[in-house]
């Protein structure tokens, strides 16, 4: 039995296992994915299976009701990527939100379902302050879904060169976007 977080009318959330390791190394082997996380060179298999997979996993021991999940279709389980909700650079009194998902699913409102329910666990069963997310300033499509999910505009900020070596300044440009918990619960009721 695969640990559920939570589900979606569509998604149903879970902790990751080895079990992923093809799946992720699909995902994060599509440049066209990988755009505005690596400048669209992909990851290699075995950087996963060494590095990105062991620590997504080790996560839960960490605090188990935060880090990376895997996002599958509920009806057939099949992968369609991740969501991340965990503190923001070690912070507990801002979580971050994140997510990246197959190419194929783009478009059909998966992000804002997955960050939506995760958000309003967020608040609502696990007392979180405030929720972020960050993206860079040209992806206008991840920043839409921040939007639709509530969360607002705060700031423009540079993403560090030795983490993009060889970007222009330009190219690293980024924006973070937050919500407190009490202006988020207060839209949704309003809504």
């Amino acid at each position: 039995m695969r640990d559920v977080l939570l589900e979606t009318d569509r998604l149903c959330l879970r902790r990751f296992t080895e079990d992923d390791l093809d799946a992720l190394a699909a995902l994060d082997g599509d440049p066209v994915v990988m755009r505005y996380i690596t400048g669209g060179i992909p990851r290699t298999r075995s950087e996963i299976a060494e590095r990105i997979l062991p620590a997504y996993i080790a996560y839960y021991d960490e605090s188990p009701e935060f880090g990376f999940f895997v996002a599958e279709d509920r009806r057939t389980g099949r992968f369609l990527g991740w969501f991340h909700f965990r503190p923001y650079k070690g912070d507990e009194a801002e979580i971050e939100l994140g997510y990246r998902l197959i190419r194929d699913v783009w478009g059909q409102g998966l992000a804002t379902e997955g960050s939506c329910a995760l958000i309003l666990r967020g608040f609502t069963t696990l007392d979180v302050p405030r929720v972020v997310a960050t993206a860079f300033k040209a992806n206008a499509a991840s920043q839409r879904v921040m939007e639709k999910v509530g969360l607002r505009h705060e700031e423009d900020f540079l993403y560090p060169e030795k983490y993009l070596p060889g970007w222009s300044e330009d190219a690293r440009r980024g924006v973070k976007y937050g919500v407190d918990r009490e202006a988020w619960l207060a839209a949704e009721s309003a809504g």
